[in-house]
């Protein structure tokens, strides 16, 4: 195994197995083509670790493995990685795995606590799982990456220090309190200063506990909720779908042509502050379609702006095209489309791209062929977003429509896709940020379709989530800093834990709420085209940003052929593809549109349904109510104690006590 020293210093300490062995310090460079410059366990059974011991402290940031030159049985499937001032006692900082390939990968280890770095004296690498079942493991390199700069790394330490000790105190009050050690609980508090807890939970524990004032509790705990000091908490909770089919308002004499009709591949955007949904194009099975919607939250009225953009100034009739909207300054832009290849030809490849004023309710023709003027070529299910506050767009991914016979026939089956670009709608150019890339290196990106990307507003950050490119579906997840021009790989998509991600496919539709840094994930029918009738199914994600996490909202696994339970039908929508989804984070609703329900026995068949969904956690009013149910209940149980203790000494006393009306303070207690 090689070490290398990059910004660190340190020296291998020990790899110990069932017994322990030290590595050789003179082994420091990385050779990937060399079988024997790796360190081996003795076997496959943990526990095994290795525990690099650093010359001083220091802020450890990341951790690189590199590994043998093609894919081996021994490198590493699943690991720990543990740090701390010394071997006795250490934190989690990365549980992970690697690929099973030759190129090195470097992980963000955990350093902060309440936003505060900490340093570490040892790192101790805990292999768990290798790639091949029965084989030991291996660990060819490591590189440790972080700060050990005495002007930084001293004032850690000195907080850690104290950090350490205040927690230490904590658990010891907390001991002393819970075998009521009274005095000694009392002691320690004065002569440290430190609190336990929240004073809230101690004047809490005081009237609950100590005193057993019941009605002192509920006054207090109800203080709290309107003091806001449930809103962390409710913020943790899980969230509980509310689906509500929407059925707008028909206009006299228009009967079906007062709203949009079935399709699949139109596009939907959203003004969050006039709150109108505008829909545009599509394809209804049979065509594409040009006619363009808005539809009113507040009226809950569909308004037909154009049957027929085209005639209009604006865009022809098309599908698996993009939109997105300056909320700014009420402008929506569309880009891309899908034309089949019995009708491609030079002159309809060209890549034209409109804006479309709200106001004025006018379109405007930006470019004749984007690729002309720097652009993208013409595409389809690609993605694009709107930065309102720099009046950018970003635009990435999707298949390029090429002419029949315009490339070698070698080539012509291997799809072309589109890079990242950006478009400056005050100057109107194009910029090429990121070329299509088939390496795995870390700033290089691999374009697909049919995938999910989002604009953080705050962090100004795109996130980029699964799609398909070729046969294959990536599940990989990526964020890009558009101010710094720097890719982070978030999830590689490789990992085991399948069931705590979204599943693969092409199918999935995603929204984001820069307030709650949250992105949301409704994924559609499998990725199976053959099987899909056996295996779709509707599944609602949440990936908390701030935590690096997913949780699953619902899943539903019911088959999308016929249901023959009319309510379960009513509930919430059936799984689909090529619908659309959309976001107002203002008033958290998502509204659902149209979409094909990949029914083979109806291949044209096509959704023009319309939903919301509304997405609910307990509310301050519901944890009070729960809060004051445990302290009647805990009250009546005190109670009911107290009185059957009595009874065994003073039958007579307890009978008139309970034939009393009611007992002072506690008539609450009757549910």
């Amino acid at each position: 195994m090689a070490v290398e020293n990059r910004g660190l210093s340190y020296t291998v300490y020990k790899w110990s197995s069932f017994s322990s062995s030290y590595l050789p310090e003179n082994i420091l460079v990385d050779k990937p083509n060399d079988q024997s410059s790796r360190w081996s366990s003795d076997s496959n059974y943990p526990p095994q670790y290795l525990v690099l011991k650093l010359e001083r402290p220091a802020i450890v940031q990341s951790i690189t493995f590199g590994k043998y030159e093609k894919t081996h049985v021994c490198n590493l499937k699943k690991f720990k990685v543990f740090g701390g001032m010394n071997e006795e006692n250490m934190t989690e900082l990365l549980s992970s795995g690697l690929k099973n390939d030759y190129n090195k990968e470097t992980f963000t280890l955990k350093h902060k606590i309440d936003e505060q770095m900490f340093p570490c004296r040892f790192i101790k690498i805990v292999p768990l799982l290798s790639w091949g079942p029965s084989f030991n493991f291996s660990i060819w390199y490591v590189e440790i990456n972080g700060i050990d700069e005495p002007d930084v790394v001293q004032p850690c330490l000195h907080w850690y220090s104290k950090y350490r000790e205040q927690e230490a105190i904590r658990l010891c009050l907390k001991h002393f309190r819970q075998h009521n050690y009274t005095e000694a609980f009392e002691s320690l508090q004065k002569k440290t200063k430190i609190a336990l807890e929240h004073p809230m939970l101690t004047e809490l524990h005081d009237k609950l506990v100590l005193k057993g004032d019941f009605d002192s509790c509920e006054e207090l705990i109800e203080k709290a909720v309107n003091d806001g000091l449930f809103s962390q908490y409710i913020s943790q909770q899980e969230y509980k779908p509310q689906w509500n089919q929407i059925i707008p308002k028909s206009t006299k004499g228009d009967g079906d042509d007062s709203r949009p009709g079935m399709r699949g591949g139109h596009q939907m955007v959203i003004d969050v502050q006039s709150e109108m949904v505008y829909l545009f194009g599509g394809w209804d099975g049979t065509q594409d379609l040009a006619d363009f919607w808005a539809y009113s939250v507040i009226e809950n009225q569909w308004i037909c702006i154009s049957r027929d953009t085209e005639k209009e100034g604006g865009p022809s009739a098309r599908s698996c095209h993009k939109m997105c909207i300056d909320t700014l300054r009420r402008q929506i832009y569309t880009l891309g489309r899908y034309l089949d290849s019995s009708v491609r030809n030079s002159k309809s490849l060209k890549s034209d791209f409109y804006r479309y004023d709200i106001d004025t309710n006018t379109w405007t023709l930006l470019s004749e062929d984007t690729s002309a003027d720097g652009g993208p070529k013409l595409v389809f299910d690609h993605q694009m977003c709107m930065d309102s506050e720099k009046h950018m767009i970003y635009t990435f991914g999707g298949r390029i429509l090429t002419c029949n016979g315009s490339m070698d026939d070698s080539r012509a089956n291997e799809p072309q896709f589109s890079g990242l670009f950006a478009f400056d709608c005050q100057s109107q150019v194009w910029k090429l940020l990121r070329e299509d890339s088939c390496n795995a290196g870390p700033e290089d990106i691999q374009s697909r379709i049919g995938h999910c990307m989002l604009f953080h507003s705050k962090n100004r950050f795109l996130y980029v989530f699964g799609g398909q490119r070729s046969k294959t579906y990536l599940n990989d997840f990526f964020s890009y800093d558009v101010d710094s021009d720097h890719v982070e790989i978030i999830s590689d998509g490789t990992k085991k834990d399948s069931g705590m991600v979204p599943m693969t496919g092409f199918t999935q539709r995603a929204t984001i709420d820069p307030e709650l840094n949250e992105i949301h994930v409704l994924s559609g029918l499998s990725k199976d085209k053959e099987k899909r009738e056996e295996n779709v199914r509707n599944s609602f994600w949440i990936y908390d940003i701030v935590r690096n996490s997913w949780s699953c909202v619902y899943k539903n696994d019911q088959a999308s052929k016929e249901n023959t339970n009319k309510n379960i039908q009513e509930e919430e929508p059936c799984p689909r593809f090529a619908h659309q989804l959309v976001y107002d984070e203002l008033h958290k609703i998502h509204y659902l549109f149209g979409g094909n329900p990949g029914k083979s026995c109806s291949p044209k068949m096509r959704l023009d349904d319309f939903w919301s969904l509304k997405l609910c956690r307990p509310s301050k009013e519901y944890l009070l109510r729960h809060c004051k149910y445990l302290i009647r209940k805990h009250s009546f149980s005190f109670f009911r104690q107290h009185y059957s203790n009595k009874a065994k000494s003073s039958p007579h006393l307890v009978s008139r006590m309970l034939t009393r009306p009611t007992l002072k303070g506690h008539n609450s207690l009757i549910f």
